[in-house]
């Protein structure tokens, strides 16, 4: 009997861009978990206040000044600025992201200088952000983003993004390829100052341990549930401290171990211990926070 060998090959960009956009679609007020009761808004706000005595309050600046030395992570008034630096912060660290920014300033007198990027062609850019890491990947999506920008608008430009919903601004940025919910939501957070709460590699982490998405939940359903569950007045200050506590506390960071001193995770394990309702739980936290 013959044996019949079957190819799998992987989903085109338009199918991902189709899968992409009909997940936003379906959970873009609603989480992916119904069922998951966590976290609460006491729980959040519990969170925002233990990790702002560690690391200090955070809030949303007057003004959005782009660093002219540093990539950041949508920090910047300009739409498609932010959108291009969001991209280089992408799987990598500050220090590196930040390098491949200065990079672009040598060599093309601007990171924003965008006719000159696309004069210069992909090849010239992978080799100018090589020191970001990812940089095949990356040069290819910000020329797309480049190219279509222009195909689509007759400039360089996305800053009519600041007029729109948060619907319409999250559809436009996830409609270019390579671009995924947690970067078009930093985008939507700092450059936009909307209330959107993305999910990087240690908020993700962070509501692992913490319970507040399901064991199973993909990066991206992560990210619908947060968005559903958080309240938006927690969004900015406690995605930033999210972040910075993942990038510093010993046993929350990756591949941290668990002491038993976190006060953030030991404030929600002893709360899971109660064995009460989450109104009990998070009167005995605030109890116990206070001494």
């Amino acid at each position: 009997m013959a044996l019949v060998t079957r190819r799998y090959l992987s989903p085109g960009p338009a199918l991902l861009q189709a899968r992409k956009l009909k997940s936003f679609t379906t959970h873009s007020h609603s989480s992916p978990f119904p069922s998951h009761p966590h976290p609460t808004p006491q729980e959040c706000s519990l969170a925002h206040r233990i990790l702002s005595s560690l690391h200090g309050e955070r809030k949303r600046p007057a003004a959005i000044i782009a660093p002219p030395s540093a990539a950041g992570c949508g920090n910047s008034p300009s739409v498609l600025d932010a959108l291009v630096r969001t991209i280089l912060s992408q799987n990598t660290s500050d220090r590196n992201s930040s390098r491949a920014k200065r990079a672009m300033d040598e060599t093309y007198g601007g990171s924003d200088n965008w006719a000159a990027i696309v004069e210069g062609g992909t090849q010239k850019l992978q080799r100018t952000i090589h020191s970001g890491g990812l940089s095949v990947v990356k040069s290819r999506v910000i020329m797309d983003i480049l190219h279509q920008t222009k195909a689509r608008y007759g400039t360089y430009s996305l800053d009519h993004l600041l007029e729109a919903s948060d619907d319409e601004a999250m559809r436009e940025l996830l409609s270019f390829q390579g671009v995924g919910p947690k970067t078009a939501s930093c985008v939507l957070l700092f450059c936009l100052r909307r209330d959107s709460f993305a999910v990087d590699t240690h908020v993700y982490r962070i509501s692992s341990l913490l319970g507040w998405i399901p064991p199973s939940a993909t990066r991206e359903q992560a990210q619908a549930h947060l968005e559903a569950r958080v309240p938006d007045e927690d969004k900015y200050g406690l995605h930033i401290l999210m972040v910075t506590h993942g990038k510093n506390c010993a046993e929350c960071k990756a591949r941290g171990k668990n002491a038993g001193k976190c006060a953030l995770r030991k404030a929600f394990r002893r709360g899971k211990a109660i064995g009460a309702d989450d109104s009990m739980v998070i009167d005995k936290l605030k109890k116990e926070e206070e001494l």
